[in-house]
């Protein structure tokens, strides 16, 4: 695992751990900061072979809205401010399954672009229902934030390329 992300502001170095990201989001949506992370963790050295990109080039397409992964992005990529991120339900693909189907992110820096999907057994089912219940109990949001919080951690103790497949 990466000890921190590392992009160019200019041509000076920034780096950012995942301490720094949850710092920026917030104790909300730990989970979607971890997938955030391992996504820029594997495509980052993707789109800029010869050492990290410069920032505010990196493009961010996804099918997640979620706002922890958002956060993630924004924090590293300052794509949000500048307009660099984009949610597409588009870019879902049924095919990979419910748990899946919309853990799919498109970044472009320069002319490259890659395009990751999550691997199997990072998200549950369980989350997505509990996620996307509209009024949830109390007991169900205290369920969701275990979850969120066991999936941050699933997510973070494995190697990006074991949690982000290359889909393009």
């Amino acid at each position: 695992m990466a000890a921190e992300l590392v992009v160019f502001e200019r041509g000076v170095p920034l780096g950012f751990s995942f301490r720094d990201l949850m710092s920026y989001h917030g104790p909300g949506s730990p989970g979607g900061v971890a997938h955030g992370f391992k996504v820029m963790e594997r495509a980052l050295p993707l789109l800029e072979r010869g050492g990290p990109p410069e920032r505010r080039e990196i493009e961010v397409a996804t099918a997640f809205g979620g706002p922890g992964a958002r956060d993630a992005f924004e924090l590293v990529t300052r794509a949000v401010t500048d307009g660099r991120y984009d949610v597409d339900a588009g870019l879902a693909l049924p095919e990979r399954g419910w748990t899946r189907e919309r853990f799919v992110f498109r970044l472009r820096y320069r002319g490259a672009t890659v395009t990751l999907g999550v691997c199997e057994g990072f998200v549950t089912e369980e989350f997505l229902t509990l996620a996307r219940t509209e009024r949830p109990s109390a007991e169900q949001t205290a369920r969701l934030d275990v979850l969120k919080r066991e999936m941050a951690e699933r997510v973070m103790a494995n190697p990006a390329s074991e949690v982000y497949e290359r889909l393009a």
